[in-house]
């Protein structure tokens, strides 16, 4: 059993950013479990960005993750009683439901690269440069 010993505000200071909140629908969606660069390609954002996401959600109670070679799948921590009712008040929450189904449709296009139910092929999504950079 996965055990969470966070305090309710940090709870909900780990849902309090976008992309998180996206990740956490994407997951609850797909009811499975999904590597990062599966996630970089649905989210359409650089695995480094949302490395840093998956991060905080895991180190949070949200998330639990299992090695398999050398990729990681992380997948929601249902085990805990408190967590699905605040997952299914995200699930049914009505924001988000446009940039769900585009989530979706780019992880049901990644999900075909899959050999045996698991990841094969690295994300596609390309490091964006500095946006710090002066233009010449």
């Amino acid at each position: 059993m996965h055990r969470v010993n966070v305090d309710l505000h940090e709870l909900f200071q780990a849902l309090s950013d976008s992309y998180r909140i996206r990740i956490v629908r994407l997951i609850q969606e797909v009811n499975g479990e999904l590597c990062l660069c599966e996630l970089s390609e649905a989210l359409n954002e650089p695995e480094y960005k949302l490395s840093r996401h998956v991060k905080i959600l895991k180190s949070h109670g949200l998330l639990t993750s299992i090695r398999d070679g050398k990729w990681i799948y992380h997948s929601l921590v249902k085990d805990q009683k408190f967590l699905k009712t605040i997952l299914k008040a995200i699930s049914e929450f009505p924001s988000g439901d446009r940039q769900l189904k585009e989530d979706l449709g780019r992880f049901k296009k990644r999900l075909k690269l899959r050999d045996r139910g698991r990841c094969q092929v690295p994300s596609r999504i390309p490091v964006q440069e500095s946006r710090g950079k002066a233009h010449e």
